[in-house]
């Protein structure tokens, strides 16, 4: 799964525009995701996140993801899971130190950012403590009940 996180940083840019256009897509099918119910969506989202993320950036499914925020490259793959920078045990070539062999997933996350364009280098933003309970759960129907929620409250104080 190195390689492939390697990969994914590399083609951070086209995999960015790719993710959103999934979350804008789920965005715009949100009323008919309502009617059908989130809870019994979940399970079947899930599952398909489950493969494609695993796949694309060895995702640790923690239902909270900062893919867009860390160059396409999952933070919880850490052995520390440390989800804001590196813990200052990067190896002066890059690797971790809790696991030698391995590249500090910071390390790849930074060359990630440097493949996208400038406006969506979010990995300078502070990121909320991991919510344990959300582990295992879909990231992109969690994405889109916030930004109904985010637009509604919008539009109720206009």
């Amino acid at each position: 799964m190195y390689s492939m996180r390697r990969w994914s940083a590399k083609h951070a840019n086209k995999l960015h525009h790719l993710y959103s256009g999934v979350e804008s897509t789920l965005y715009k099918a949100a009323p008919l995701l309502e009617k059908i119910g989130y809870d019994k969506l979940e399970k079947p989202f899930m599952a398909v996140e489950k493969v494609t993320k695993g796949l694309l950036f060895d995702s640790q499914s923690c239902g909270q993801c900062t893919l867009g925020s860390t160059g396409m490259s999952c933070p919880m793959n850490c052995p520390k899971t440390i989800r804001n920078g590196p813990c200052g045990g990067v190896r002066p070539n890059g690797k971790c130190e809790v696991k030698p062999d391995m590249d500090c997933v910071w390390v790849v996350a930074w060359e990630g950012t440097q493949n996208m364009p400038p406006k969506e280098q979010a990995i300078h933003i502070v990121q909320p403590a991991l919510d344990s309970r959300k582990k295992g759960t879909s990231a992109w129907l969690r994405e889109v009940r916030l930004k109904r929620q985010e637009k509604a409250k919008a539009n109720a104080s206009q």
